[in-house]
């Protein structure tokens, strides 16, 4: 089995991952190396103080802005889109002046006995205590949600134009190819938990926010920096929010949401703004959803130690227990054949098989009978100039990039304790003929940053392209090149123009790595 023991040491403080190349990483200081990289055109840099934080929330606010001559329907009907039916009740037992006393007391009545159900719901489902902006921060996929200045971002499928969500509730949309920049605002557009672009369009990009879905519709050729509002579509359902994850089929004809207030996943069908509700008994709630690139499964992880395993044709599932916690975060390969998870509180990342593999008898058309662990992860000591360092522990996100030969694994270190810090592990990876990890290296930032958020590109032409956006406030991108096994190698004259393979270190030559034939 892999492990972190197998690693290279993380790099000496001062020094930054630039690139793979030649089978190995390379760093570089903070001099001219460094700002070669930071050049790029994609690279860019927020600074906290540069953006306007909002100085009261939403529902503080409210009030001053309240048209006071609206009748009680109206507001009814408000209360009832806000906050279901807890929400319309509590409008109406504070309306006790414009409406029956036996319609407010009986309204009190049965709010009170919403909130002892309520109550005693969240003592089994400690979550639904939690306010929406740390529901958001708790089953995130970002490291310190709340404290991040890059809360999302996103890869436009098929091109080079990216999305980056941040501290202040604005989306900005970066193109290399274009001088325009636009700003997305809206007045819905609070506490963003994750953003997608649609698969086989141009210009609609998904945002998950506090109280409801945004599908904004933008123009890619258009000159103007503040696109209207009215070019966002809002998507809501009552007691659906927060929303802490989407995710688009392959197609871009559905979208799912999830949110931990919600046992129900919701597929919407974008275009007529209806839904479907996908629910199960159990679980307490929808944490995170992700579509495998074929688009025949759909991962679900709930709050509590369980998930399920949607498959698309029938809309049935398969339900997963986890022993210590819920899934924290999962990815699949490119064929979608296999998904990759881990589990909060423990230090390992398991394994799903869900197509048959020659020799492997425990996977069947029907799905997989067991989780494997294919990488242990726990904390491992390295000697470097700088002292010990620790690495390792549990995991905050995974992300896997379309080629299948590289997988980054966010691992959440101690942000008590220096000598811990989050850091991002990559391993080599191959799916075919069998499933096999072998150690990379370690992605770090400079001096006293940290990763929060990392997402590969979809369609980089020269291996894998990693995006990290940092606690300081910038984004950078590590390239790693190399050939992918299902590239033939050719002659001099129609080379690829990549730096030249070269054999695995000799350290590593004789390091077993993970086989499905071990397992």
């Amino acid at each position: 089995m892999c492990s972190l023991a197998l690693f290279p040491p993380p790099l000496p403080s001062g020094q930054t991952t630039l690139c793979e190349s030649n089978n190995e990483l390379l760093s570089g200081t903070t001099t001219e190396d460094q700002l070669k990289q930071e050049s790029s055109p994609l690279s860019l840099y927020f600074p906290r103080e540069s953006l306007k934080l909002h100085s009261r929330t939403e529902s503080s606010s409210k009030a001053a802005f309240l048209d006071h001559s609206e009748t009680l329907w109206m507001r009814s009907a408000a209360a009832w889109r806000d906050g279901g039916l807890t929400g319309l009740l509590n409008e109406i037992t504070n309306s006790h002046t414009e409406v029956p006393k036996w319609l407010s007391m009986s309204s009190g009545c049965i709010l009170a006995l919403l909130q002892n159900v309520s109550s005693f719901h969240g003592s089994l489902f400690p979550h639904l205590t939690l306010s929406s902006e740390d529901m958001i921060a708790e089953f995130s996929q970002v490291l310190n949600w709340s404290d991040c200045v890059v809360r999302a971002f996103a890869w436009h499928p098929h091109t080079d134009k990216f999305a980056v969500a941040l501290l202040d509730d604005s989306i900005k949309i970066y193109n290399p190819k274009s001088a325009t920049t636009p700003t997305l605002k809206h007045r819905l557009q609070r506490s963003v938990a994750a953003v997608q672009w649609k698969p086989l369009c141009a210009s609609a990009l998904a945002v998950a926010c506090q109280n409801c879905l945004l599908v904004w519709h933008v123009d890619p050729c258009s000159l103007s920096t503040r696109p209207s509002s009215g070019c966002a579509q809002i998507l809501s359902h009552p007691g659906h929010s927060p929303v802490t994850s989407i995710a688009w089929s392959p197609s871009g004809s559905l979208l799912v949401s999830a949110s931990p207030m919600d046992t129900a996943m919701m597929v919407w069908d974008v275009a007529s703004e209806s839904c479907v509700q996908l629910q199960r008994v159990g679980g307490g709630g929808v944490t995170f959803l992700s579509w495998s690139p074929d688009g025949s499964h759909v991962l679900a992880s709930t709050p509590s130690a369980l998930f399920r395993v949607w498959e698309t044709r029938m809309w049935t599932c398969e339900r997963w227990p986890c022993v210590k916690g819920r899934c924290q975060s999962g990815c699949w390969s490119p064929d979608g054949s296999r998904l990759l998870f881990t589990v909060l509180g423990e230090m390992v990342i398991y394994a799903l098989t869900f197509t048959d593999i020659p020799g492997l008898p425990t996977s069947t058309s029907q799905g997989p009978q067991a989780a494997a662990v294919v990488a242990d992860l726990s904390e491992t000591t390295f000697n470097t100039p700088d002292g010990d360092i620790v690495v390792g522990g549990e995991i905050q996100s995974l992300a896997w990039d379309p080629t299948g030969e590289r997988l980054a694994v966010l691992l959440k270190g101690d942000p008590h304790t220096a000598d811990r810090p989050a850091i991002i592990a990559v391993f080599k990876t191959r799916t075919s003929p069998i499933f096999e990890l072998l150690p990379c290296g370690f992605v770090q930032g400079e001096r006293g940053a940290e990763p929060r958020l990392m997402q590969f590109h979809p369609s980089f032409q020269h291996g894998a392209l990693l995006t990290v956006c940092w606690s300081s406030g910038k984004i950078t991108h590590v390239p790693f090149y190399f050939l992918g096994a299902g590239v033939p190698h050719c002659g001099l004259s129609s080379s690829p123009s990549l730096p030249r393979p070269q054999a695995v270190p000799a350290d590593f030559a004789n390091q077993s790595l993970f086989t499905e034939l071990m397992s």
